[in-house]
């Protein structure tokens, strides 16, 4: 199946399935990427989590890992997650998209970086995303 429309949208944090900066499912039938983002409060921080997104999307739908096993593993992760604990799912190396993810972040970093903006004020940012 090839993905043939994608679409990002800005969303209000809570609105999210779970609690994630950025979110990403595939229509099979339709042939559609739909992102949707975390509103943080600037554009260029909205579209760098879009664009991790959309590129480990594109990612794991070229290497089988499908929507339902990283949607597994993200939602067992915050199940199980710690208080304080601001980990990311994907950089567990148990993550079965955990290359995808990687690959996706040093994009990410690289992005951030031509947008002039550091990497530690940048993940600061999501840990005044409340639920």
């Amino acid at each position: 199946m090839a993905i043939r429309k994608i679409t990002i949208e800005t969303i209000e944090h809570h609105e999210q399935r779970y609690d994630t900066a950025g979110d990403w499912q595939i229509d099979d039938a339709t042939e559609h990427l739909r992102i949707k983002v975390s509103d943080i409060g600037d554009w260029h921080y909205n579209m760098l989590i879009a664009f991790h997104e959309m590129i480990e999307a594109l990612l794991c739908h070229d290497r089988g890992i499908s929507e339902k096993m990283v949607d597994d593993f993200d939602m067992a992760y915050e199940a199980k997650r710690d208080v304080g604990d601001t980990s990311e799912p994907g950089n567990d190396p148990e993550s079965p998209y955990f290359n995808e993810h990687f690959f996706a972040t040093t994009l990410e970093r690289l992005l951030a970086r031509e947008f002039e903006i550091g990497w530690p004020e940048y993940e600061q940012e999501f840990d005044k995303l409340e639920r």
